[in-house]
């Protein structure tokens, strides 16, 4: 991928120099990968942090979507335990490695080895909000979940 397609400077620092910057697998990925910083055993049915080696300085209006690989429930029998993890911007100091949040639903224990690649990452843009309180709502659709008949 050629530098004119980058359009975010961000900072970044290595945990762990000796193992690479997070990477796009294609040029076409939205998620950059991260990988794990040491190995990591997480046992049957129990949640872990998986160390993702880097800090990361994200830039004024966006947050950092983390989310597993789409391989890796399958490999590895590990899922986010709330689906998603938040990184907020002000989670950017020396002692703020991004670390990955999992819950192994197998039998048996899981081991994630240094190097291998566990989660992805996603610069998404993000907006504050100034709360206009009303008395009444318009109209609603129904409820939860209710758009059909």
């Amino acid at each position: 991928m050629n530098s004119s397609a980058y359009n975010l400077n961000v900072k970044i620092k290595r945990v762990d120099p000796t193992l690479p910057l997070p990477t796009y697998a294609t040029t076409g990925s939205v998620g950059f990968d991260l990988i794990c910083r040491q190995d990591t055993e997480v046992a049957p049915s129990r949640l872990a942090r998986i160390p993702g080696n880097v800090i990361i300085e994200t830039p004024p209006g966006y947050m950092v979507l983390l989310t597993m690989r789409s391989s890796t429930a399958k490999r590895k029998g590990l899922l986010i335990p709330n689906g998603v993890g938040v990184i907020d911007q002000d989670y950017c100091g020396e002692g703020d490695e991004l670390m990955v949040s999992v819950y192994n639903f197998r039998d048996e224990a899981v081991s994630v080895l240094r190097g291998e690649r566990i989660a992805q990452g996603i610069f998404l843009p993000i907006a504050r909000v100034a709360w206009n309180e009303v008395e009444q709502m318009g109209y609603g659709r129904g409820g939860f979940g209710s758009t059909g008949t």
